[in-house]
């Protein structure tokens, strides 16, 4: 029976840790997001259980560390030998994370099983893997008890485009040729067939779920800011050259070169700086491409306080990735009311667009730089449309994806699951 005040939810996020980044970090904060809005337990992998208590929260009381590091730890080795390289070949992660994954679910209904058919919960919602290619078998197992099951939000898959296969090579991603081969996964069809309600990350990933399915399927970008981390907006100098900021890993993919290429004759003429966040196997060649003098600094990796004070000194955030799947860097720019220029591709294009921010095509390296050197020339001659782009980024942000607004968002599913799933279609979240 569903609760009468704020639901009963059971929070399955196999990556959640408040102190790193990336997939766990979603995993973590969404679930805390969703405990101001329901009452949630919280049920996570065994190597995330210190950091959580770290956290403050009570083990047993307000989360469940599952130890399945039977076949994780083994299986995490293997895709670390093979992919090869630190940072690269993330289809290995996922392929050897859906192999070994299943198992964590079989202990999770092992331990919740009984209190799940008892009715202990209103809703089991699980939230990571983020990747659309993890079955869980926990989907059909709560479907039939009467409990509705949502999944997501899932991401992941952006294919690499077709005039940057020299970068998917460079960075090992051998299995992608082969990704699609995920659809014929056994459990998949059972998964989607028994979720109540199915939360896509990117378009691209609603776009794969099979058409049967559909009417179930909810857009949520799964990423989130947290204001306490990124909100503080900065007034960057109103004299002098033009400065942008990257921020990410110095990797092909994230086309750190490309923007050095397009901004070299600025950079060489004193008309812009370019601030370059982040670490990479591309440093070296990064540094010996920069002009000599103080026209680009590169600082390293930075923790998120340092990040948000460089960043939010910049008038542009300056950001070629052909292939990111959500685009969280972007995000945090626009809460710093930074606007972002980006390849209009995958995550990064469904964020921005010309109120909040710029884009150019996706075309090939010599169409992306050439565009992004036309753009950034034109705002080293005229700044002016720079102020109200990122004050209405910056609004976006703080309307629709703060973690805590992503919460609320869900709450209206979550009240749908329980009333009318079944009835009527599921709710709109998100409408930009």
């Amino acid at each position: 029976m569903a609760s009468t005040s704020r639901p009963r939810v059971l929070v399955i996020a196999e990556a959640a840790n408040p102190e790193w980044v990336s997939v766990p970090l979603v995993g973590w904060s969404l679930a805390r997001a969703l405990s101001e809005v329901a009452r949630v337990h919280l049920v996570t992998q065994v190597r995330n259980r210190d950091a959580i208590l770290r956290a403050g929260l009570r083990e047993g009381t307000d989360f469940t560390a599952i130890d399945s590091e039977a076949l994780a730890a083994p299986a995490w080795r293997v895709a670390q030998a093979l992919r090869m390289g630190e940072g690269k070949g993330w289809t290995m992660i996922q392929a050897l994370n859906a192999l070994s994954y299943p198992w964590f679910e079989r202990l999770v209904w092992r331990r919740f099983g009984s209190e799940i058919t008892r009715g202990d919960w209103d809703i089991v919602h699980r939230v990571t893997p983020l990747s659309p290619t993890v079955p869980s078998p926990l989907a059909a197992k709560v479907a039939r008890t009467g409990t509705p099951f949502l999944l997501g939000p899932l991401n992941g898959g952006v294919p690499w485009p077709r005039a940057f296969d020299a970068e998917r090579r460079r960075e090992r991603e051998w299995l992608s040729y082969l990704r699609g081969a995920y659809r014929a996964l056994p459990g998949r069809d059972a998964t989607l067939r028994h979720a109540t309600a199915i939360l896509a990350g990117s378009r691209h990933t609603a776009s794969e779920i099979p058409a049967r399915h559909a009417h179930k399927v909810v857009w949520l970008p799964e990423n989130g800011i947290d204001p306490e981390r990124f909100g503080t907006a900065q007034t960057p100098p109103s004299g002098g050259p033009l400065v942008a900021c990257f921020v990410g890993r110095l990797v092909p993919y994230k086309g750190p070169d490309m923007l050095l290429e397009a901004a070299l004759p600025l950079l060489q003429a004193g008309r812009m700086r370019l601030e370059i966040v982040g670490d990479g196997p591309m440093m070296d060649t990064l540094r010996a491409a920069a002009p000599v003098g103080d026209a680009v600094t590169f600082h390293g990796w930075r923790p998120h306080a340092d990040v948000q004070r460089v960043l939010g000194r910049a008038h542009l955030f300056a950001f070629p990735s052909i292939r990111e799947f959500g685009g969280g860097a972007v995000l945090e720019a626009m809460a710093l009311g930074v606007p972002p220029l980006v390849v209009d591709y995958a995550g990064p294009g469904e964020l921005v667009d010309d109120r909040t921010g710029y884009t150019v095509p996706l075309t090939d390296r010599a169409g992306i730089v050439a565009a992004m050197r036309a753009r950034l020339t034109a705002l080293a001659d005229d700044r002016s449309g720079l102020a109200a782009r990122g004050a209405a980024g910056r609004e976006r942000v703080s309307r629709h994806f703060t973690w805590q607004a992503k919460a609320r968002q869900i709450a209206t599913l979550y009240d749908w699951a329980l009333t009318e799933a079944g009835d009527t279609p599921p709710p709109t979240l998100l409408s930009l």
